[in-house]
This record gives structure tokens, C-alpha cells and sequence, in this order.
């Protein structure tokens, strides 16, 4: 259903979304650690995720929905060579988005630690030359930045939840 997302990730991804989320909180606390979310396609529903949670104060230091393109430049410092070029669905600019809101929301110039960051296509129409369902999600912590390319198939609704999830699941799996 997922194209490259191994199958047992898929599973627990879809079993209980609200329960990775628990635990990546947890395991930031754990480490001391802030996280900052950076969101296009999922519209606020990562950091919605995480606030969700009893406790997420203590590590979730907010989270900047950046849908128009132009806004991933301003806010978020994504290069606009790169979304003029490509357009704000390629994973390039997922990896920028993810980095700068590290910056955007840190604190007294220290950057977040973890960033994760959500841009693809939820539908109905393509944009940008992706097809629905293309999805570019990346998690930056101190230690590097990685990016997911996936498709997803279904309607908009279930695209953007799956997007979610998989995006709590990989920060959950950076630390």
C-alpha cells in the first residue's frame, strides 16, 4: 500500500499512531531534547499528533504550517532557487524545511533538536509534475538529516494520516 516503507513499519504505523507518538515524546524527554515540526501536506496534523499527548510541553516546541510555497522560503529558509527549479514537492526541499524550522523555533539562537518536516501531494490534482500520493518526508537532528520519498496510495484524507504517521515513525527511528 505504501511503496518504500518496509511492510512491518507499515503495520505499526497503522495500528496505533497515538501510541508512537507517546513514545517519541517519551524518548525525547529522555534525551533532553526539543522537537519543532515543519508541515505542507499534513496541515498541522504532526504537530496536532504530538500536542495530543499529556506532557508534550515539555518537548514539542511548536510547529509552522508552511502550505504556500513562497512561505517555506520566508519562514522556513528553504532555498528559492530550489522551488523555483522544482517546485515545494521534492525531497530536497522536505530536507530544508526540516532544518530551518530547527532554527525558526529553537531557543536564544540554539535550534530545536529534532526537526521533522512533511511536503508531497495529497490530491485530488498533481502539482508541481508529482502524481498524488507523492509524499517527501524528513527528520533533521544533530547527528544529520534524512529524507523518505514514498507514494501512497489512497484519497487525500487517508495520504495525509498516513504521511503522519510515517513522519512520528522516523523521527521516533532518528533517535
Amino acid at each position: 500500500m505504501i511503496d518504500g516503507v518496509p511492510d512491518d513499519l507499515d503495520e505499526t504505523v497503522v495500528r496505533d499512531p497515538r501510541e508512537s507518538a507517546a513514545v517519541l515524546l517519551e524518548r525525547l524527554v529522555e534525551l533532553g531534547w526539543t522537537v519543532a515540526v515543519a508541515e505542507s501536506l499534513t496541515g498541522g496534523m504532526v504537530v496536532s499528533s504530538l500536542v495530543d499527548i499529556p506532557g508534550a510541553s515539555r518537548a514539542v516546541r511548536g510547529g509552522v504550517v508552511a502550505y504556500a510555497t513562497d512561505l517555506k522560503h520566508s519562514v522556513l529558509g528553504v532555498d528559492p532557487a530550489l522551488l523555483e527549479a522544482h517546485g515545494a514537492v521534492h525531497p530536497r526541499v522536505a530536507r530544508q524545511m526540516a532544518r530551518g524550522v530547527r532554527d525558526v523555533l529553537g531557543r536564544d539562537g540554539t535550534p530545536a533538536d529534532v526537526g521533522i518536516a512533511t511536503t508531497g501531494v495529497a490530491g485530488p490534482e498533481p502539482q508541481d509534475g508529482q502524481p498524488v500520493g507523492t509524499v517527501h518526508i524528513a527528520v533533521s537532528t544533530p547527528l544529520g538529516t534524512r529524507v523518505d520519498s514514498l507514494v501512497i496510495a489512497g484519497d487525500r484524507d487517508r495520504i495525509r494520516r498516513e504521511a503522519t504517521h510515517i513522519a512520528i515513525r522516523r523521527a521516533l527511528a532518528a533517535l
